[in-house]
This record gives C-alpha cells, sequence and structure tokens, in this order.
C-alpha cells in the first residue's frame, strides 16, 4: 500500500514572535510560591524546568504534581476554583523537599487562561504542560442536552487548546518539552452515558498526535495517557467491588500513583523518543 507523505506546510514555529494577548494584569490568577529557592539547580546554574499540571487540586492531579515535584521539576499546581486543595498538593511538595506554586483560572475561558499563561511566561517558559482538567456531565445522547455536550467539550478539548496554544513557541525554543494529555478509557472503547466526554477525549488523541509530529524537530513529544477505573472519591459509589471484577480484567481499581508514574516517564529525558503515542492503563479493559 502506497505510502501519502503528509502535505507541505510553512513552518509553523518562526522564528521570533511576539507573545501577543491580553495584558497580564487582567488575568484572573492567583500564586501561592513555595520553596522557590529551588527554581535554579543547586548544583548548576541550569535553570529548573517548570511543568504545569491542569486539573492539579484533584485525586489524579495531585498524584501527578506530586509525581513531577519528585523528579525534580518546579510544579504549578492549576485549580478552576479549589485553591484550598492546591495548596493541600504544594505543601505535600515542599515537604518532599520540592517545590510548587498555585494558579487558578478557567481553561475552558480562552482570555482568561491567554491572560494566566502570558503571566507564567513571565517568569520563563513552562517545558513541561499535563492536560489532566476535564469534568462529567452523564447522560444518554438521547437525553443530553447541548450545555452537557458544549460543557464537557469545552473543558477537555478547547481547554487544552487554550493552556497549550500559547506555551509552544517558548517550549519551542529551549529545544526541550513534554505535552501530556490524559484521557480516559472511555474514548478507546466507548461507555454508556458519555458520548460527550469520549467525544472529547477521543479528539484529544488525533490532536495529540498531530501536535507530535509538529513538535518533534524541537525536542518536544506530545503524547496521550487513557486510565481506566482510577481510585478516587467517586469510585466506591460507582464501582462497587463487585462491578469492578467484572469490568476489569484486574479486578482492581488502578491507584492514581499509578497513572502518575506514567505520566512522570513520558515527562523525563528517558522518554525522548516516545512520541504520538496513546498509551492505555486501564487493568486490561482495553
Amino acid at each position: 500500500m502506497a505510502v501519502i507523505p503528509d502535505p507541505p506546510h510553512p513552518d509553523p514555529l518562526p522564528r521570533k514572535q511576539g507573545r501577543g494577548g491580553k495584558n497580564p494584569s487582567d488575568a484572573t490568577v492567583l500564586f501561592a510560591a513555595a520553596s522557590m529557592s529551588r527554581m535554579t539547580s543547586e548544583t548548576t546554574s541550569k535553570p529548573q524546568r517548570r511543568a504545569l499540571v491542569t486539573g492539579g487540586s484533584g485525586d489524579l492531579g495531585g498524584a501527578i504534581c506530586l509525581a513531577l515535584g519528585a523528579a525534580g521539576f518546579h510544579v504549578i499546581v492549576h485549580a478552576n476554583t479549589a485553591l484550598a486543595r492546591a495548596q493541600s498538593v504544594i505543601e505535600a511538595i515542599v515537604q518532599a523537599g520540592g517545590s510548587a506554586e498555585a494558579v487558578a483560572f478557567d481553561v475552558a475561558d480562552a482570555d482568561a487562561s491567554a491572560a494566566a499563561v502570558a503571566v507564567l511566561l513571565e517568569a520563563g517558559p513552562v517545558q513541561v504542560v499535563v492536560n489532566n482538567a476535564g469534568i462529567h456531565d452523564d447522560a444518554p445522547m438521547a437525553g443530553m442536552s447541548q450545555t452537557q455536550w458544549h460543557r464537557v467539550i469545552d473543558v477537555s478539548l478547547h481547554g487544552f487548546f487554550n493552556v497549550t496554544q500559547p506555551l509552544l513557541l517558548p517550549m519551542a525554543r529551549t529545544r526541550w518539552g513534554r505535552v501530556v494529555c490524559v484521557s480516559s478509557v472511555a474514548a478507546l472503547i466507548g461507555n454508556r452515558g458519555q458520548t460527550n466526554y469520549a467525544a472529547a477525549k477521543s479528539a484529544l488523541h488525533g490532536a495529540t498526535r498531530s501536535l507530535a509530529r509538529e513538535m518533534a524537530s524541537r525536542g518536544i513529544t506530545a503524547n496521550v495517557v487513557a486510565p481506566g477505573v482510577i481510585e478516587g472519591a467517586m469510585v466506591g459509589e460507582q464501582f462497587p467491588a463487585e462491578a469492578l471484577k467484572q469490568l476489569v480484567p484486574a479486578a482492581r481499581a488502578g491507584k492514581p500513583e499509578e497513572v502518575a508514574a506514567l505520566v512522570a516517564f513520558l515527562c523525563s529525558d528517558a522518554a525522548g523518543y516516545i512520541n504520538g503515542q496513546v498509551i492505555g492503563i486501564n487493568g486490561g479493559m482495553g
């Protein structure tokens, strides 16, 4: 079968380009800096790499933040409104010897996201972004409202663009970067009542694979992690033990730390040749 090459296209990464966007002072942003003395390596003058985790105040996001902090990144813990939870994640990172700060904005709001990211970039490039923010608003499609459809897609898909796009040029200039999108097994095999969620997460797969092709020559990788049933505040109610045995070949829910370990590896130097992949972590569900 003949292989059709990618069509020619202009270089999307001009050498010089203004940051643009709104005045950073317009951003609805709250920072809670902690242990900032580690922003420069203790052994060299090379700046510490910075990692932004959207939805970093949740169960899975918090675990990812802790794993990245342990890996030596300065972690930017994003929250929409749960700043108290973000602060607790920061405290855990600092207690473990890392450094972190918090930022609050709505990823579905393009203007707020642009302004917040502009403020972050004033301190230098953000070389790792983990797009973990996402919401559920489940219903059978026959009874799903337009609001339910758009709300879920706005956060997972449009939020990915709003946060990641302004980070790319500064990241590319450093010739190193990692983009990880957190998807779901629902995007791979479907799930009743989640056409909106599966659509949003499936779209991330195509976008991430395309982004990997665009950015690979700049030392930037883009990958997707697709978890299955992961332990959290609601899992006990939604997936009792007997249901898990029927649903998951491993007969248990995954742990946030297991997903976080995979994300941290994909953000490491050792994973530099893993690019454009969708990696399931679901106990054998598919």
